[in-house]
């Protein structure tokens, strides 16, 4: 297999997860799969952690890390032998 190959397949994986971690919330049902508002949702989280980026960003980071750790530990279906709990934070 070609390297590009291996790249497309692992960016193709980790976008799938990413989206399972949006239907993982509930978020698709509470919102009707409304995807315009579940966008909204993520650029004001996007906003929070940009102009906030002080000490009330950073307790929100660590506020949602703990919150999806718990939720990850609730279900062990989720980790299927690696530790994916709470990924490495983009800085």
């Amino acid at each position: 297999m070609r390297t590009w190959q291996v790249e497309r397949r692992k960016r193709t994986r980790h976008l799938i997860e990413l989206g399972g971690l949006v239907v993982k919330a509930g978020l698709v049902n509470l919102t009707g799969d409304d995807r315009a508002t579940i966008l909204g949702a993520l650029l004001w989280m996007a906003d929070k952690l940009q102009s906030e980026q002080g000490e009330q960003g950073e307790q929100a980071r660590e506020l949602w890390a703990a919150k999806g750790k718990r939720a990850f530990e609730a279900d062990p279906s989720t980790h299927k032998g690696t530790d994916r709990t709470v990924p490495a934070v983009r800085r």
